[in-house]
């Protein structure tokens, strides 16, 4: 029986909701019910070209849902599990997960370039976009991009955690290592940025200092931990420092994947301070530095891929928080849509205008 998908067509092409046929799970495969999906700005990436993953896919990274079946040798789990979805499942065998670097996995994405199904209406061939394929009622996938949902987190919730919740927390806890009582500037108050201010908070920050182009995310912001709001400017970085006793902030984390935002976020931080980046740029994007800032500032400029984070490790560690009332994976959703609504949600965020959105089934 088919079921209803987002379907990329091709790069820079319209999504398509069309009727998808999933095959049967076969050994070491499980079939998800999903339950929820975020929009995410990595499925933009790859729908405009700037990550290069085989099309026609089915997009969607990020969910949570409930398990229907599973295929042969799948011993740790079975119907009715709830799960969340791992789009970059670490393969073990690598040199990176060899060193513990499994964010790293040189294989982790090697399920993108397998068929993962079929349009219901032609046959023609379909990718699994990110691995996972969560922009749909229901998918198919290998046991290793399934983990247990957290006890007491809503499937609504869980949803988030398998990629922006996971990158903003990482980005601050792993990447940049914020200790208690230092600054920290959030570049970005989309879904990452958003969890990346919770995380900041959690980590015990004193100035939290979010900055993004729309003055709309104020409140959205400060909720999040934020105690100063800047909206983007070219003294954006002077502004910075007027925050913090003319030094600059200890940590900036980049969440927005722009030549000119990796720029003044570098420009932010302070002597021997630290700059994370996490937002995903394209080639064009060229960030300069000269030979003679390099050594006087001291700075250190690092990327960021997937928070640093050990999705199996850390998502009992999220899960802790958010019981606690520390973390609100919630408040990260800017818009809540049907699976119809999905195109519409793309030309939202490609327009610059929203931040993230939750697909609920």
């Amino acid at each position: 029986m088919a079921v209803r998908a987002a379907v990329l067509p091709a790069v820079d092409a319209p999504l398509e909701i069309t009727g998808i046929d999933l095959p049967e799970p076969g050994p070491g495969r499980v079939r998800v019910r999903l339950a929820a999906a975020g929009v995410c700005h990595s499925d933009l990436s790859l729908s405009n070209g700037t990550m290069r993953l085989p099309v026609p896919a089915v997009l969607g990274h990020e969910g949570a849902g409930t398990v229907l079946a599973v295929g042969e040798d799948v011993g740790h789990l079975s119907p009715g599990d709830a799960v969340v979805l791992n789009w970059a499942p670490s393969c073990g065998s690598c040199p990176a997960c060899g060193r513990g670097e499994v964010w790293l996995c040189a294989n982790a994405l090697n399920g993108a370039a397998e068929v993962h199904a079929r349009r219901a209406d032609d046959g023609t061939d379909l990718y699994p976009g990110l691995n996972v394929a969560a922009f749909a009622e229901e998918t198919v996938v290998p046991a290793s991009c399934v983990l247990p949902a957290p006890d007491g987190v809503p499937l609504t919730d869980a949803a988030l955690l398998g990629c922006a919740v996971l990158t903003g927390y990482g980005a601050v806890h792993y990447s940049a290592k914020v200790r208690p009582g230092e600054t920290v500037a959030v570049f970005g108050v989309g879904g990452v940025g958003l969890a990346a201010l919770q995380s900041a908070r959690i980590a015990g920050a004193s100035t939290i200092v979010a900055v993004d182009v729309s003055p709309a995310k104020e409140e959205l912001a400060r909720s999040a931990g934020a105690t100063d709001y800047l909206v983007a400017s070219d003294t954006t970085a002077r502004e910075i420092r007027a925050l913090t006793g003319k030094e600059g902030v200890d940590v900036a984390v980049e969440c927005v994947g722009r030549a000119t935002t990796i720029r003044t976020a570098w420009e932010s931080t302070r002597r021997g301070g630290r700059t994370t980046v996490v937002g995903i740029g394209g080639k064009d994007q060229r960030v300069t530095f000269n030979a003679l800032e390099i050594f006087h500032w001291g700075r250190t400029l690092s990327g960021c891929v997937y928070g640093n984070s050990d999705p199996a490790r850390d998502l009992p560690v999220l899960a802790d928080h958010i019981r606690a009332g520390r973390l609100d994976p919630g408040a990260l959703v800017t818009e809540r849509i049907a699976l119809d609504g999905i195109p519409a949600a793309f030309d939202t965020m490609l327009a610059g205008r929203g931040g993230r959105a939750l697909v609920v089934f």
